[in-house]
């Protein structure tokens, strides 16, 4: 099923009807659409725990409405200036008492996956909202969080994709929020949540860092944090990355995250001779290699001051190792990744594709014990390679999987705000999206829906970057391209139609300015509405 709902003023699209309906209310009271994706946010920090929360982090890319595009050079633009896409990464660091050498005496050689404070970095994710909302906000943060605030207190009803998750996190100290749930639409509340929204909307940060649920996070963290790590912004505004694909312009985040991926992977199938139709086994088979050429070596180079990883150069000589007839041999990334993602547009043209994530599922399953809020554990992006510039030390970011995308056109106004839940393969979910977007003229419902391509994924969701030999090629249900890959080399495996092949949402700006909108059917209970 693919359907492409379509408004004249506003529209905000998420995994949730009830995240994406607390976003379109933030729009017809006149908010925009920093607002509304601030508003649907909220909603999914307290319905959709296996996913996102106020423990994770966050990353968005803003189009402010104007026309005219960022001056830049190919790969970067400047924060602030006249132009009209700005980036905000609010991902947290490491707490002052990260010891690489304490982790390697015990044995580690990578950091640990769950149960261990030490993978969980400071969650960004409020202070991203605080920082979105000061720069782009126009109703009061109390009015944004009001919905959210109220599903908490009162109950909402749980996900059918949060049921196995939440049997597993319901055995962790401090989740006793979940300890009922047993069947989709079971009541569920999370007063602990409540109570941390009301002190955000009545103190912004200190409500949180500085309230219940920071002195929370000192106490289990039982010497990983200091006061001081609570005590300053964890939310940044830095230059958005962009490339050229397809007569426009698409934008990502820079380091820590991985939106260089999705960038290179575009410019590296840019100038490629696709088939007709994405229904050809070549045009998976050219899209797959890009991904794995330009993402093979991601564990040796991401890093949160990496710079000049996406030059034009560099996507020129990746691009001639791509053999139209035959899989080269490269290790290749992929991996399953539990994230939200959405996106919404307003009347007056602002744009904002935000994403936030707790890493995996309900993440560390750790819970801060006076809220409840389960915490991230993105710090397993971190190295424990001595020397390495992602090794795991205090105040450092580990890369990040987030990577929001936006696209302009060739004036600067905005075409499309994009992205996808999916670890270590949102950008080649985005490939595959964006490129049946631009490059072929598909509607939204038609380019979510497609069944997709994935390279196979890991123990762990993350781990994959390090896989000794070639992958094999996940094919979703419905895909048309087994016997061509086949016939090319490639080892592939029939899987389900699911969230394991991602849940992207997509709004799309036509011409005249009408709205065009799809929510992942692959979320189940996900919505695209407007006004």
């Amino acid at each position: 099923m693919h359907t492409t709902r379509y408004a004249p003023n506003g529209m905000v699209s998420s995994v949730d009807h009830l995240a994406s309906s607390a976003g379109v209310a933030a729009l017809e009271r006149g908010g925009s659409a920093a607002d509304a994706a601030i508003a649907a946010n909220a909603v999914l920090a307290v319905t959709a725990p296996h996913m996102c929360g106020l423990g994770g982090d966050l990353f968005a890319l803003i189009h402010d409405g104007s026309g005219s595009a960022n001056p830049g050079h190919e790969g970067a633009v400047g924060p602030g200036q006249a132009g009209a896409v700005s980036a905000l990464n609010a991902s947290g660091r490491a707490g002052s008492g990260a010891d690489p050498d304490r982790l390697r005496a015990e044995g580690h050689r990578r950091m640990p996956h769950q149960h261990d404070i030490r993978s969980v970095p400071v969650p960004g994710c409020v202070d991203g909202w605080l920082a979105l909302h000061a720069r782009h906000g126009r109703l009061p943060l109390a009015d944004l969080l009001e919905p959210a605030i109220r599903l908490a207190r009162d109950g909402f009803p749980a996900s059918p994709l949060m049921l196995a998750g939440a049997r597993v996190a319901s055995q962790s100290p401090g989740s006793g929020d979940f300890a009922t749930v047993r069947r989709a639409g079971d009541r569920v509340s999370r007063p602990g949540v409540a109570r941390t929204l009301k002190a955000i909307a009545a103190s912004g940060r200190e409500g949180f860092y500085g309230g219940e649920f920071g002195a929370g996070l000192l106490e289990v963290g039982g010497g990983e944090y200091a006061e001081s790590d609570l005590a300053g912004p964890l939310a940044d505004w830095v230059e958005p990355l962009k490339v050229r694909a397809f007569g426009h312009d698409v934008w990502s985040m820079p380091p820590n995250s991985q939106g260089y991926l999705l960038l290179m992977s575009l410019g590296i199938v840019e100038g490629l001779s696709l088939p007709v139709s994405p229904g050809h086994a070549a045009w998976a088979h050219l899209l797959a290699e890009a991904a794995r050429i330009a993402g093979h070596d991601r564990l040796d180079v991401l890093h949160e001051s990496a710079k000049d990883l996406l030059t034009p150069g560099e996507i020129a000589r990746r691009r001639s190792l791509i053999d139209p007839a035959a899989p080269l041999s490269v290790r290749a990334p992929s991996a399953d990744g539990d994230t939200t993602y959405l996106c919404a547009v307003d009347g007056d043209g602002m744009g904002v594709s935000l994403i936030q994530s707790n890493a995996a599922g309900f993440g560390s399953l750790l819970f801060e014990p006076r809220t409840g809020i389960n915490l991230h554990n993105r710090g397993i992006g971190f190295s424990l390679t001595p020397g390495h510039p992602a090794e795991y030390a205090p105040g450092r970011r580990p890369p990040h999987t987030l990577a929001p995308a936006l696209i302009t056109r060739p004036d600067g106004s905005l075409r499309s705000v994009v992205g996808t839940m999916g670890g270590d393969a949102q950008p080649q979910i985005l490939l595959q999206v964006i490129t049946r977007l631009l490059r072929y003229g598909e509607t939204p419902g038609q380019a979510v829906s497609a069944p997709r391509w994935r390279l196979s994924p890991g123990d762990t969701g993350f781990d994959t970057w390090a896989a000794p030999t070639d992958p094999v090629i996940d094919l979703e249900e419905g895909a048309t391209w087994a016997d061509g890959l086949s016939a090319l080399g490639h080892e592939v495996s029939a899987r389900p139609y699911g969230s394991a092949f991602g849940h992207a949402h997509v709004i799309d700006v036509r011409p005249d300015g009408m709205l065009a909108g799809a929510a992942d059917p692959r979320s189940l209970i996900g919505a695209a509405l407007g006004r």
